[in-house]
């Protein structure tokens, strides 16, 4: 048996189609974009499985990398380690410099204007611009070296406005109500920000926190300037070390063990699919 809501529902869009013939053809252009997106994820995940999972074998997870095991376990655990930095670095950054911008600051301040225009500004600067920076300041300035640490603070500057404009998104997408609420009951700034405010903005901030790991976690040319390309786990922070990506890209630049680049990027797409659930998971308990 038919459903007649849906009937009626169909019946009403094809009316508004005939009478706009400009908003059918929006709908068209939009379901083939969304086709077109779908499909294309489809077989590059599809593509990169199917070469990659024949030759991920035992020797790809050796503690020492050499030439004839091509261990990606140093660079699994040197990803971890400037991922984890990076985000240490950024993320607080981030997050309370968001919070004083929407919160605190007065509307149409000049220094907030000034801050907005930098983050958008700093988004659109290539990654390799950063390396550049990096190399220059942490790694020549400082007297670093090609170190885990270049890196990371590199990858901190970088995904630093990420963070701070969807946070920004994210608690202005709070409804004002809730504000209100809490001020007419005596509630303090503090108290209203971090148990009004901040519950229901969780998800959206995650999802810069997320958007940025990935960004981080396939990076390379910032990296490769900062950090280096040593196959090792670091014995320091000063130490050398390289990603999963850049482990990807140095396989693929000799063209000696293609085969184990693809087994590489199965294992990258399967961390970033882990911690995009993991994130997704923590979001809808810190919600609840």
């Amino acid at each position: 048996m038919k459903n007649p809501i849906n009937q009626s529902t169909f019946k009403r869009r094809m009316r508004e189609y005939q009478k706009r013939p400009a908003s059918f053809v929006m709908f068209i252009l939009v379901m083939l974009c969304a086709c077109v997106t779908v499909l294309s994820f489809v077989f590059l995940v599809g593509y990169l499985l199917y070469k990659g999972i024949p030759n991920i074998s035992w020797d790809l997870f050796a503690l020492n990398y050499n030439s004839e095991n091509v261990s990606l376990l140093p660079s699994l655990i040197n990803t971890v380690t400037i991922t984890f930095l990076a985000l240490s670095v950024s993320g607080p950054t981030g997050i309370f410099a968001a919070i004083y911008l929407v919160e605190y600051a007065k509307k149409g301040n000049k220094l907030v204007k000034l801050m907005d225009l930098t983050s958008e500004t700093l988004s659109g600067i290539p990654s390799i611009v950063y390396g550049l920076f990096g190399m220059l300041f942490f790694v020549v300035a400082l007297d670093w070296g090609f170190s885990v640490l270049a890196g990371a603070c590199t990858l901190a500057i970088m995904v630093l406005p990420l963070i701070m404009r969807t946070t920004q998104e994210a608690l202005r997408s709070v409804p004002a109500e809730f504000r209100e609420g809490a001020f007419g009951l005596g509630a303090d700034k503090v108290r209203v920000i971090f148990k009004i405010v901040l519950p229901p903005a969780v998800p959206g901030i995650l999802s810069g926190v997320i958007l940025a790991v990935g960004r981080i976690v396939g990076e390379t040319a910032s990296l490769i300037y900062t950090a280096g390309t040593v196959a090792e786990i670091p014995e320091s922070l000063f130490s050398s070390g390289r990603t999963l990506a850049v482990h990807m890209y140095a396989l693929f630049n000799e063209g000696l063990y293609i085969e184990k680049a693809y087994a590489t990027g199965v294992v990258l797409l399967v961390i970033v699919c882990a911690m995009n659930l993991l994130s997704n998971y923590v979001a809808k308990k810190l919600t609840r």
